[in-house]
């Protein structure tokens, strides 16, 4: 009897034991982590990861840890994704979990989580929504924005024109063209290149938060509104850093790329010449008959990869993300990189070859990999208007200028300059010879 009553416990101990083991189980599987290296207490992992060229020490970690794993810069979580299969997993397939804005520190400083490139919740969609209809509105996408593009083009060409062939940098002459686009969008017209007040504001851009900090009350009483003075001029902000910066510095890096291959320059010229002409200005309508000059726009933004690591995303809820859990605010970095690199859908990559978005017959050949405008629900809101700034003022300059470097074509380095969150082209000067 006290042999059977041993035999009893000892099978319900074991039967606890296994219960609490499959529960054990459970949670640990329910909650199983991105894996990663082993973080140091305060620095995180940030002495493994060259902050000048993150992009490439990630590059390192993903062929030891996988498509999804964990970093830590300091005390900061961040779930990394490597690979275009991961990514579309996550911002595409899961567009709504994966649909939160991260906040680096430098994010955060600019622009204070007020504006539609950094809020989150219900300030992001209602200041998106906002802003696309708005942007509809002045016409993006429609005839009127493009012949704006088409006014600045123009002045761009002239103001070219009178450099008389002397070498110089471009690049204050693309911000300018580039700004006034946003200004007609905004303002509603644009600016002469020489005026103070539109130097003034190229200027100050960057300035704008200690502007902020004079209104910030200003719309106390109306605490339910997302539209705001804060929240709309943080916007507007928004737009003309990332409608500004980011197309002119895809320009300037064009320019240079095209310096080196001056074969590219004729093929694009005798495209020019063929459909547009020398007297008429290129128009979007023109792209679908140009191929080959579209592949090069897109060749360059695939290139030169602006945004390697992506604007950061959160998760906005706990997440299941293949065989991992992912808690609610986690930071998500999608990268870009190894998207718009990928060796399988770009041979070469590391090559500059309008080839990659050619067919065998010459046609356009659209990739699923282009992705320089990230995708999914925070998709850049500027994509429309980025892509006819850069067929329009590229076509445009091309069409009136050939271009001649100050050091041998060969010599020309076109890798860009790694930074912090983009990649920058090196400082060059160029001769535009009137064709």
């Amino acid at each position: 009897m006290e042999l059977l009553g041993m035999t009893t416990i000892f099978l319900l101990v074991c039967i606890s034991c296994l219960l609490l083991f499959a529960s054990w189980r459970s949670i640990s599987q329910k909650e199983k982590q991105p894996p990663g290296p082993i973080s140091l207490p305060i620095v995180g992992n940030i002495l493994q990861l060259n902050p000048w060229n993150l992009s490439e020490s990630l590059k390192k970690l993903s062929k030891k840890y996988g498509p999804v794993f964990t970093i830590y810069l300091g005390p900061q979580k961040i779930v990394v994704l490597y690979g275009y299969d991961v990514v579309k997993e996550a911002l595409i397939d899961q567009a709504d979990d994966f649909s939160g804005r991260g906040n680096l520190p430098l994010l955060k400083k600019l622009f204070r989580g007020k504006g539609i490139v950094t809020s989150n919740g219900e300030t992001w969609k209602q200041l998106r929504r906002f802003a696309l209809t708005t942007l509809r509105d002045f016409g993006m996408g429609k005839k009127s924005i493009e012949e704006r593009i088409q006014e600045e083009a123009s002045f761009l060409v002239e103001r070219i024109r009178n450099t008389h062939e002397r070498p110089f940098n471009p690049g204050n002459f693309l911000v300018h063209s580039v700004a006034n686009i946003i200004c007609s969008i905004v303002f509603g017209d644009r600016f002469d290149y020489e005026d103070k007040k539109f130097l003034t504001l190229i200027e100050l851009l960057d300035e704008n938060n200690k502007l902020q900090n004079s209104i910030q009350t200003q719309e106390k009483g109306n605490g339910h509104s997302e539209f705001t003075t804060e929240t709309l001029s943080r916007t507007t902000l928004d737009l003309f850093l990332a409608g500004t910066g980011t197309t002119s510095i895809t320009l300037r890096h064009g320019l240079l790329i095209l310096q080196k291959y001056p074969e590219i320059v004729e093929k694009i010229q005798k495209e020019i010449d063929c459909v547009i002409g020398r007297d008429r200005r290129p128009r979007m309508a023109d792209r679908s008959q140009m191929p080959y000059t579209d592949a090069v726009v897109h060749e360059i933004q695939r290139f030169i990869d602006f945004l390697p690591i992506n604007v950061p995303h959160t998760v906005i809820k706990d997440t299941k993300f293949r065989d991992y859990f992912i808690r609610k605010d986690t930071m998500i970095f999608p990268l870009l990189t190894p998207i718009l690199h990928d060796s399988k859908e770009f041979p070469n990559p590391e090559k500059f070859d309008p080839g990659h978005f050619l067919n065998a017959n010459g046609t356009f050949k659209k990739s699923d990999y282009f992705m320089p405008f990230s995708a999914g629900k925070r998709i850049c809101a500027g994509e429309g208007l980025a892509r006819m700034e850069l067929f329009i003022f590229l076509t445009a300059i091309l069409q009136n200028f050939t271009l001649k470097s100050v050091v041998d074509h060969k010599d020309i380095d076109i890798s860009p300059l790694p930074r912090v969150l983009a990649n920058m082209p090196r400082p060059y000067e160029v001769s535009f010879l009137p064709r």
